[in-house]
């Protein structure tokens, strides 16, 4: 991030003192010129000061923090598997003709992909319809999970 901060500095630096020798014919150059080193001295010392101010929390990390509070219903064995539907969110899905596939993204970021007859853990994607994807468990009951994150099971679908 520094890298990128020293090299726009670095291009304003050199435009600024071509504009000003470009637009001054005086013998007063040395003057304009060290003004221009003096605020660019500034500009790189607030630069430096604005590198330490770091955000409390991830703005790419997504809804980590609130992933685990969302479901208060959760059972308790599935709060334990890692790879239990209630640990992901449904990010994308993808129907067509011959091949389905969803995205899920876990609260860490980490993306997985899964067409139609995939396992996730102990459920298995059986259907996908237009907001939502349909996982069957080992007990033939099904799990749906849609967009908002909503998860719910029933005895059919």
């Amino acid at each position: 991030m520094t890298f990128f901060k020293k090299i726009i500095f670095l291009l304003f630096i050199t435009l600024s003192s071509t504009l000003v020798v470009a637009d001054n014919h005086e013998t007063t150059t040395n003057n304009t010129n060290q003004e221009l080193i003096d605020q660019a001295k500034e500009i790189t010392q607030k630069m430096e000061d604005m590198d330490d101010e770091v955000p409390l929390n991830d703005p790419f990390a997504g809804n980590e923090g609130t992933s685990s509070t969302s479901q208060a219903n959760i059972p308790e064995e599935e709060k334990e598997d890692m790879m239990s539907l209630y640990n992901f969110k449904l990010a994308g899905l993808i129907s067509g003709v011959d091949y389905s596939y969803i995205s899920l993204v876990d609260s860490g970021g980490e993306v997985i992909t899964l067409s139609l007859g995939q396992n996730l853990g102990k459920i298995k994607l059986v259907d996908l319809r237009l907001n939502e994807a349909i996982f069957q468990r080992e007990d033939k009951s099904y799990i749906i999970i849609d967009f908002n994150n909503q998860i719910r099971e029933s005895n059919e679908y």
